[in-house]
């Protein structure tokens, strides 16, 4: 049974700084795309990053790039989503993604398995 379980949410002021962390189990990753996904209130869920785990290659949405940083972690199936620099715009429910494909994909419907969700809030 595949599983993807999120950490790392939380509230932050503008500017500050925050991990989110993805342990999938039931898959091997070799053979995945992982994905970070995020939705705000009333709003579609919306591609963030992507990382093909097979040779790290990476992809991220524009509003993100330079702030944001997706990895695999050293420990087997971890994924990790680096946030910097963060403002309320980035006020949402983060998602875990996980495709089963060597093609990164941009869209939700592509993507095979979800996590539950965290909660970010950026708020002075």
């Amino acid at each position: 049974q595949v599983k993807l379980v999120e950490s790392g949410g939380g509230a932050v002021q503008p500017g500050e700084s925050l991990r989110l962390s993805c342990v999938a189990s039931g898959l091997t990753l070799e053979y995945y795309v992982m994905g970070w996904f995020r939705q705000a209130p009333g709003e579609e869920r919306e591609f963030v990053a992507a990382i093909r785990w097979s040779n790290a290659y990476t992809g991220s949405a524009d509003s993100v790039k330079g702030r944001f940083t997706i990895s695999r972690g050293n420990a087997k199936n971890m994924v990790y989503l680096e946030m910097n620099s963060l403002n309320p715009e980035d006020t949402a429910v983060y998602y875990c993604a996980a495709r089963r494909s060597a093609v990164l994909r941009t869209a939700a419907k592509d993507y095979d398995y979800w996590g539950q969700g965290t909660q970010v809030t950026v708020s002075s």
